[in-house]
């Protein structure tokens, strides 16, 4: 197939030499195709979804127009892309599935409550290991500070933290363990 025989061909071809115009026209002729491949490929997945794969498609037909050889059929190569991206898609989705939260909220259960002598219950538990592990955990367990935060507060590295961190989680566990025995 020459050139001449794909309208859509000659519209890129000219838009890859600078035709701002033609590669509008180009875009504008393509979309609607890409829409149906994408809506035929791409059943199950949501049309708002769709329609975001159709423009992944042609973000990625814009950033890959120079790999297309000009001396090679268009469209399979339209084709290959527009696959991919909704394998993509397919791919980034999983096994999700997305239901609108209006359909369900009258029957979703309420967020259960904290308990209240879990702080308590933790503190003591802490309070049984030495004091640099114990304060290391009181820092970055139950006041959030970051490795960094926590070794600049006590003169260690932030590697050492993690790995005093680690240390004194795995000796935690082993008393967990331990007191529910």
């Amino acid at each position: 197939m020459s050139i001449n025989d794909n309208p859509w061909a000659g519209l890129l071809c000219a838009a890859m030499a600078g035709d701002k115009t033609a590669y509008a026209r180009f875009l504008h002729e393509v979309a609607p195709v890409i829409r149906g491949i994408v809506r035929a490929k791409g059943a199950g997945i949501d049309t708002s979804e769709q329609e975001d794969i159709v423009q992944n498609i042609l973000l990625a037909i814009h950033l890959k127009r120079g790999t297309w050889r000009q001396d090679q059929p268009l469209r399979p190569w339209l084709y290959a892309i527009a696959r991919y991206k909704i394998v993509d898609a397919f791919r980034a989705r999983g096994r999700r599935v997305h239901l609108p939260i209006e359909d369900v909220q009258d029957v979703l259960p309420a967020p259960e409550r904290a308990d209240p002598f879990e702080h308590r219950d933790a503190l003591k538990t802490i309070a049984q290991l030495d004091p640099r592990s114990a304060e290391i955990l009181r820092r970055a367990a139950l006041q959030g500070e970051s490795p960094a935060e926590t070794g600049q507060c006590l003169n260690m590295s932030e590697g050492a933290v993690r790995v005093a961190l680690h240390r004194a989680l795995t000796r935690l566990a082993a008393l967990r363990t331990r007191e529910s025995i």
